[in-house]
């Protein structure tokens, strides 16, 4: 046996360890670790001005109105593309134009949460909630340099697997902050708590200050007119611009129908609390985490335009399962297959999207873009809502996911239609 051989048996142990390698050797990077703690700090303010803050006035015994108010302090997320254009042109500090935004937005978060701390409902509560005003403003901040970073730092083939990354690692922040967190303050009480959360934020400047700084010879915008409309001028200025934002807007939206009722779909069903609560949230959210983690492996092998189909069309059969549910009645294996099998493929389908997202930017005008894109990608789950009840009401469970399915199609059928456009992206 020559040397290489031994050493490539040495290296592969078994021939499915071979076949393996190269859908998982792309996450160990450096640039995947660095994605890790970024998507860990982006999802751990949302709990944090979310769950954390209604349980902790309820606890408190503020009124539910007010409560309900609160909900304002996550309009930041949704217009974040409107002060975005300052990241693409200004460089605060010397760390580069990305990692120069995300350090004092890191710093600004420690200290914005750890404020929170000093500010108990029953005290101070117009303090409280304009600190969670600027935590969530700090933190949409925050997910605009994230993402624009990330699509600058990856190659291609990266795209996928950073994608599942930065979604798996957002929501264990997210699940720390809103999970443990309730936990921690039961045990330790929610000043403690929030300082310890201020605290976790370390981790993501330690990241910041460790990481790479994406290529520095791509031009800032010389100006501030050229940071807010040169991103629409170079968008539209590609071919099928329009249908790409089309595409943009219905590639999810089957998913949101189907997940926006879903948790109400199996308590319909009779099903209990905890079952729900097993299945659909803590099962649910591993199969979402396992779903990303798979695509970004496989779109390695498969690229970006046949993941989108491939992703897409098993979006569609996992809603259909769903309706094969309804007509069935209550039945447990089949809920907890409909319920993993669904979030298995949204995970898949999410990672494929963002990578379609990262693909889409001008690394001139990656923030600006961007936010702009995620934030026109969230359209179709804003106007879910509201349709889902009443598809519901007079069509029955059953007949409601079938829709859900169909309205998956035109997605489907536009990024088919978009294969130029697509692959041409990847390509430049």
């Amino acid at each position: 046996m020559r040397p290489g051989q031994d050493m490539e048996k040495r290296r592969f142990p078994s021939r499915f360890a071979e076949r393996l390698y190269p859908y998982v050797s792309i996450y160990a990077s450096r640039n995947m670790a660095v994605l890790a703690f970024f998507g860990f700090s982006s999802g751990l303010p949302i709990g944090l001005t979310g769950v954390m803050l209604q349980a902790w006035m309820a606890h408190t015994g503020i009124a539910v109105r007010t409560i309900g108010v609160f909900a304002l302090i996550g309009v930041p997320y949704t217009i974040k593309f409107l002060w975005s254009p300052f990241m693409d042109r200004f460089t605060p500090l010397r760390l580069g134009r990305r990692r120069g935004w995300l350090v004092p937005v890191q710093l600004a978060l420690l200290g914005g949460i750890a404020a929170l701390a000093f500010c108990p409902p029953s005290e101070s509560l117009l303090a409280l909630g304009l600190i969670a005003l600027f935590v969530a403003f700090a933190s949409a901040t925050q997910d605009i340099v994230i993402d624009a970073y990330r699509t600058d730092i990856l190659t291609d083939e990266e795209r996928g697997a950073g994608a599942a990354v930065s979604v798996t690692a957002w929501r264990i922040g997210a699940l720390v902050s809103g999970g443990a967190g309730l936990i921690l303050a039961d045990h330790l009480g929610f000043p403690s708590t929030y300082l310890l959360m201020a605290a976790l934020m370390l981790l993501g400047i330690g990241a910041a200050l460790l990481a790479p700084e994406p290529d520095g010879r791509t031009k800032a915008p010389k100006t501030m007119g050229e940071a807010v409309w040169g991103p629409f001028k170079d968008f539209f200025a590609r071919s099928g611009a329009v249908k790409l934002l089309a595409a943009v807007v219905l590639y999810k939206l089957g998913d949101a129908y189907a997940e926006t009722l879903s948790t109400v779909f199996l308590l319909n069903l009779h099903f209990s609390l905890t079952e729900v609560g097993e299945i659909n949230k803590v099962l649910g959210t591993a199969a979402t985490i396992g779903g990303a983690a798979i695509a970004g492996g496989l779109m390695v092998r498969l690229g970006l335009f046949r993941s989108l189909l491939a992703f897409g069309a098993l979006q569609i059969v996992s809603i259909l399962s769903f309706m094969v549910l309804a007509l069935a009645g209550k039945s447990y294996p089949l809920m907890t297959f409909a319920v993993v099998f669904e979030k298995l493929c949204a995970g898949m389908g999410t990672s494929a999207f963002i990578a379609l997202l990262m693909s889409l930017c001008n690394k001139r005008f990656t923030a600006t873009q961007y936010a702009l894109l995620s934030s026109l990608a969230s359209l179709g789950r804003v106007f879910v809502g509201p349709s889902a009840g009443f598809i519901v009401e007079y069509a029955g469970w059953a007949n409601f996911f079938f829709f859900a399915a169909v309205a998956a199609l035109p997605g489907l059928v536009l990024v088919y239609h978009l294969k130029a456009e697509i692959t041409g992206e990847r390509e430049h």
